[in-house]
């Protein structure tokens, strides 16, 4: 009998990444659900990366309340996405770090780069003035 040596990883809810996108007044917002990691930010890479890469997007805010883990390939990605719209001469901005990412946030000093507002409003506001 054949014992294939691949095992299928189990997805379970948790392991999964849902992005909704909006571009609104020229500012791209991206509301992340689910965790950003290793196993999910190629999904990120897909849509967002790919969007501000071939659109010229300059500002993007990044809405990550629903979030419930971020690992070092998200933050990383999250920079590449900074990284682009720098090119473009945008700004990108975070809101909504909840208890459960704060700790890598702080730790990878992500803020050094994104600035973090309390909400999209928020930013609409401060990229309009």
């Amino acid at each position: 009998m054949y014992k294939s040596k691949n095992k299928c990883a189990k997805l379970n809810r948790g392991d999964i990444l849902r992005i909704n996108i909006e571009y609104r007044n020229g500012i791209l917002f991206v509301r992340l659900k689910g965790i950003l990691t290793k196993k999910t930010v190629n999904k990120l890479n897909k849509k967002v990366t790919f969007i501000v890469s071939n659109n010229g997007i300059r500002n993007i805010v990044f809405n990550v309340s629903k979030l419930s883990k971020l690992d070092y390939k998200g933050i990383h990605s999250l920079l590449y996405n900074y990284e682009l719209s720098k090119r473009n001469n945008g700004r990108v901005f975070i809101c909504g770090i909840n208890d459960q990412i704060k700790d890598i946030v702080k730790n990878t000093h992500l803020l050094k780069y994104i600035y973090e507002i309390s909400s999209e409003l928020c930013a609409m506001k401060v990229l309009k003035g």
